[in-house]
C-alpha cells in the first residue's frame, strides 16, 4: 500500500470517529420515508400525463353527440323529411321559458285561414235580380234616381255611411195574369253599399223609425188621408231583414174611395255591408201580394250573394 493511500484511510477513519451515527431503527425509518416520497412523486407524474392527454384529445376532437345539453337549452327533435313520409314534416315547437305559457301565434296570410270579405265600392247591373219568366211583363227595368224608402214621419235614415247606391224601377205581372193585360205591380228596387260595419245600424234605425211612426198624414191635397205603419215578423232573407207594411184607404185611378185598403209591403235585406230594398208600389190601385214579394225578395238576396261571391 502506498504512503498516500494510507494517509487517506487514516484521515477517513478520523473523520468517521468524529461523527455521531444514527441508530439502526432511525435509519430504516428515514429510508422507508424516502421510498414513499419517490413512489408518490411517480404516481403524480403519471396522473399529470393522463390529464394532459385527455385535455388534448378534447381540444383536437369534437364533443360526442351523446353529451347532454346544458340545462335550459331547447331540445330539437328530428322530424322525417317530406320525401321519406310522403307528407309535410312535423312543425317544430318553439322553445319556452320554464314557468311561462307560450303565447298564441298569429296566423299569417297564406296559411289557409279565412279572410274577411272585401267590401265592394261599385254596384254592377248583375247585382240586380231578374224576374222569373212567369212574372216577366216584357218591360225592361229602368235605372232611376228615385227614393229608396217611403217617408216615415220625417225620419232621416243616416246616409253618411253610404259608399254607393243604385235604384231601378221594375214592373211585373202575377203568374196567373195573361200577357197583354196591365201589370200587377212595380218595385222601387235599390242596392246600397255601406261602410264596413254600418249596414246593421241602418236596419236597426229603420225598425225604430217604423215603431216611431204608427200613423202619418199623407202628403198632397188631391188624396187627403193617412197611412198606418207596422213591422211584420220576418226571417230567412240574407243575414237579416226588416219587413213592414203601409196601409191606407184605397182609391181608384180617379181618386175616388174604393172601400178597400191599399197595402204596400217594403222589405230591406242585409247581406254583409250591402242592403237591398224592395218597395212594392202596386199598379193603378193594386195591393202588394205577400207571396210575390217573398219570391222576388229571395231572388234579390240570391243575386246579391252571387255578386259578392
Amino acid at each position: 500500500m502506498s504512503r498516500e493511500l494510507s494517509e487517506l484511510y487514516r484521515s477517513l477513519a478520523a473523520d468517521a470517529d468524529a461523527r455521531d451515527l444514527g441508530l439502526p431503527d432511525v435509519l430504516r425509518h428515514q429510508a422507508d420515508r424516502r421510498a414513499r416520497l419517490r413512489a408518490a412523486g411517480g404516481t403524480l407524474a403519471v396522473g399529470l400525463v393522463v390529464v394532459g392527454v385527455v385535455i388534448g384529445s378534447q381540444v383536437v376532437a369534437p364533443p360526442s353527440a351523446s353529451v347532454p345539453a346544458p340545462a335550459g337549452t331547447p331540445t330539437l327533435s328530428a322530424s322525417p323529411s317530406p320525401s321519406a313520409t310522403g307528407g309535410s314534416p312535423s312543425p317544430s315547437v318553439p322553445p319556452t321559458t320554464p314557468g311561462r305559457t307560450p303565447s298564441a301565434t298569429a296566423t299569417s296570410p297564406g296559411t289557409g285561414a279565412p279572410q274577411p270579405p272585401r267590401t265592394p265600392t261599385r254596384i254592377p247591373d248583375r247585382a240586380f235580380f231578374t224576374l222569373a219568366p212567369s212574372n216577366d211583363k216584357g218591360i225592361a227595368p229602368v235605372f232611376q234616381d228615385v227614393a229608396a224608402l217611403p217617408g216615415l214621419c220625417g225620419a232621416d235614415i243616416p246616409s253618411e255611411a253610404v259608399v254607393h247606391r243604385r235604384t231601378r224601377v221594375l214592373i211585373y205581372k202575377l203568374p196567373q195574369t195573361p200577357k197583354g193585360y196591365v201589370p200587377d205591380g212595380s218595385y222601387a228596387h235599390s242596392i246600397t253599399i255601406y261602410r264596413a260595419g254600418r249596414a246593421d245600424e241602418v236596419l236597426k234605425e229603420l225598425r225604430q223609425a217604423v215603431r216611431d211612426c204608427p200613423v202619418q198624414k199623407l202628403p198632397g191635397d188631391d188624396t187627403p188621408g193617412e197611412s198606418r205603419q207596422r213591422l211584420i215578423p220576418d226571417s230567412g232573407f240574407g243575414d237579416e231583414s226588416v219587413l213592414f207594411e203601409m196601409r191606407r184607404a184605397g182609391r181608384d185611378v180617379n181618386g175616388d174611395p174604393t172601400g178597400m185598403e191599399d197595402v204596400r209591403l217594403i222589405r230591406a235585406i242585409r247581406v254583409g255591408d250591402v242592403v237591398t230594398i224592395l218597395w212594392e208600389q202596386g199598379w193603378e190601385g193594386t195591393s202588394s201580394q205577400r207571396a210575390q214579394v217573398d219570391a222576388d225578395s229571395r231572388r234579390a238576396a240570391a243575386a246579391i250573394k252571387v255578386w259578392l261571391g
